[in-house]
Order: structure tokens, then C-alpha cells, then sequence
């Protein structure tokens, strides 16, 4: 199975729980699948579990894909998924690591899983260890003063194994990302604090996995992955409302005979 189908039925699986638990932030789940998708599939080394690379999802809202995408790898029991975001369920909406495995962090709060990836990166790096670490953030999230204080530290001590992926959808809460604060020039703005920085398309396989394994000469790595909001669903694509906006009967049925 390639990563274009791996993807379509993670994102056919966001729906469907979107749609029982009546949760919001259906647009910011579907933006991220592709990124998660090579990451599972073609980038993290998951075995031994025990020397796994680390993944956290830092924008812990879209909390949908990578529970997805973990029952898809085989490493979260695809029945909690049932239990999503309900009373007395299994899993909740914004991440929780002890409720399940392969969720590293709980996160929710902007700009934390980023930094708490930075730390794990640099243990790794102090004991010696080849291990890498890799944290998915919101561009929303980029304004938060935390994320740059983390990055000045990431670079100062040279965390060459930690990767940070922007999920850049441009669409926040309130509205456009570019509008509501401004950081461009974004790629400029990491390389001025120490990061070797790279820009894609965060919805194409191979220019991901090229990302992932460009190397960096001791710096931190970050890729600017340009994203759709609701990506794979036409009438949610780049829709702010679809941020919030529950996936009724009505719209399930429709997102997935598009992603047929």
C-alpha cells in the first residue's frame, strides 16, 4: 500500500470518529495526515520500542490524526478509537500520554510539546544516543514566545537530531495566520536563529521524505510545511469554519464518498 492510500484511509478514519464524537477541529486533523503519514511509514525508527524515535504532536488539538495514524501503524489498539472524546471514554481531545501508546506528551497548550521535545532531544544528546526527535507545530502556534525561546536554545546547543515540522494551513482560530500576526519571512526568521531551514509542500510524499533526510551540518532541522486546512475534502478545504464546525451525518457521508 503506498502513502497516498495510507493517507486517504487515515483521514476516512479522522471522519468517522469526528462524526461520532461530534468534536471540532475536523480542518486541523485532515492538514497534518500526509506529514504524519511519511513520518509513520517511511521516517521513524519504532522498533525496538524501546530505542524508538520520538514524535509529539504539539498542536494537541488536532489530536484526531495521530491517533488515526497510530491505530493505522499497528501501535494504538484501533477500538479506542471508539472511545474518543466521549464521557467515560478512552481517549480524550486534547492528548494525554497515559492514555494510550505511542502518545508521547500531552499537549494542547500551544508551544509546550515543542519544547519538551527539545529537552527529550537533548537527554538523547548528552547520553549519547541516536536517537531522533521529531514535534509537529501549528503555525498559530509559531506565535507563541515560547517557541522561539526554544528555538535560541536548540541552537545555541547544537540539537542536530531534533526536527521541527510547521503544519503552515495559514488558518487559525480567528482567522488567517499571515493576518492575525505576521511572522514572514518565516524561513529567514529560523535561519537568523541557527536552524537549518527547509520549505515544501507539506502535502507531497517524496518532497517530505527529501526534507526529512536532508542533513544539516549540527544544526536543529526545521520543515515549513505549506498545508491545506481540511485537506482531502473539498467543501472543508482552506474553510476557516471548519475549525470548529461539527461533521454531521450529512457531511461524513459526503467527505467519504470524496475520498473514495
Amino acid at each position: 500500500m503506498n502513502l497516498e492510500t495510507r493517507a486517504k484511509k487515515i483521514r476516512k478514519k479522522i471522519i468517522e470518529i469526528a462524526n461520532k464524537s461530534k468534536s471540532p477541529h475536523i480542518g486541523s486533523s485532515l492538514s497534518c495526515v500526509d506529514i504524519l503519514t511519511v513520518l509513520y511509514y517511511d521516517v521513524l525508527k519504532l522498533e525496538p520500542w524501546e530505542k524508538r524515535d520520538i514524535f509529539i504532536l504539539s498542536k494537541g488539538h488536532a489530536a484526531m490524526s495521530l491517533y488515526s495514524t497510530l491505530a493505522s501503524r499497528g501501535i494504538m489498539d484501533n477500538q479506542l478509537l471508539e472511545g474518543y472524546y466521549q464521557n467515560n471514554g478512552t481517549l480524550p481531545a486534547h492528548l494525554d500520554r497515559f492514555s494510550a501508546k505511542g502518545v508521547e506528551v500531552s499537549a494542547g497548550s500551544l508551544g509546550h510539546g515543542f519544547n519538551i521535545g527539545l529537552g527529550i532531544a537533548y537527554g538523547f544528546k548528552k547520553k549519547k544516543e541516536m536517537r531522533k526527535v521529531y514535534a509537529l507545530i501549528g503555525d498559530g502556534e509559531t506565535q507563541e514566545g515560547s517557541i522561539w525561546e526554544g528555538a535560541l536554545f536548540a541552537s545555541k546547543l547544537g540539537i542536530d537530531s531534533f526536527t521541527a515540522i510547521m503544519d503552515y494551513n495559514n488558518l487559525q482560530g480567528y482567522g488567517r495566520a499571515c493576518e492575525l500576526c505576521s511572522f514572514e519571512p518565516i524561513k529567514a526568521k529560523w535561519e537568523s536563529f541557527g536552524w537549518h531551514a527547509i520549505e515544501v509542500s507539506g502535502h507531497d510524499f517524496d518532497a517530505l521524505k527529501s526534507a526529512f533526510c536532508e542533513t544539516t551540518q549540527g544544526k536543529p532541522k526545521i520543515i515549513i510545511a505549506h498545508t491545506t486546512k481540511g485537506k482531502g475534502v473539498s467543501f472543508m478545504e482552506d474553510q476557516l469554519v471548519w475549525h470548529y464546525y461539527i461533521v454531521t451525518d450529512e457531511h461524513k457521508e459526503k467527505a467519504l464518498q470524496e475520498l473514495e
